[in-house]
């Protein structure tokens, strides 16, 4: 088989391929210019032992199944009319996740518009954490 006729035979995989390629070059670039750093549960765990909070972004049911211990909970359908909970918060780092790090840095581009300077990522989200080892509480 020519290239040219692998080509004809798989197009729409090549298609795929190249969309699938592009998204994950678009997500780090848009991370990037975003300025919003990604963190990884021991870089969280720091800043966690220093000032900073940890906003959890996750739905209701997601939150009551298991969430980092001492973290605030506001759904990422609710920040921007709820972001107000967090002014007292402004000038602290603030550590945000969700289940995998993907709604968690949209929640960070939410609270960057809305004047909050201080945003990390928890890049992998609860998946990274609990794969750490680290502590999961349901209170």
């Amino acid at each position: 088989m020519t290239p040219m006729e692998f080509v004809q035979h798989n197009y729409m995989l090549i298609g795929l391929a190249a969309v699938s390629g592009g998204m994950l070059v678009w997500t780090t670039v848009a991370d990037r210019i975003s300025g919003i750093p990604n963190i990884g549960p021991a870089d969280a765990t720091r800043l966690l032992n220093e000032d900073a909070v940890i906003l959890d972004v996750r739905e209701d049911k997601e939150w009551a199944a298991g969430h980092i211990p001492r973290s605030k909970h506001i759904p990422l359908s609710q920040l921007k009319a709820r972001a107000g909970e967090l002014e007292k918060y402004k000038d602290h780092p603030i550590v945000i996740n969700c289940q995998s790090g993907s709604r968690s840095a949209h929640g960070c581009r939410v609270l960057k518009k809305l004047g909050f300077q201080k945003l990390h990522n928890l890049a992998g989200g609860m998946s990274a954490w609990q794969q750490a080892n680290l502590p999961v509480t349901r209170k």
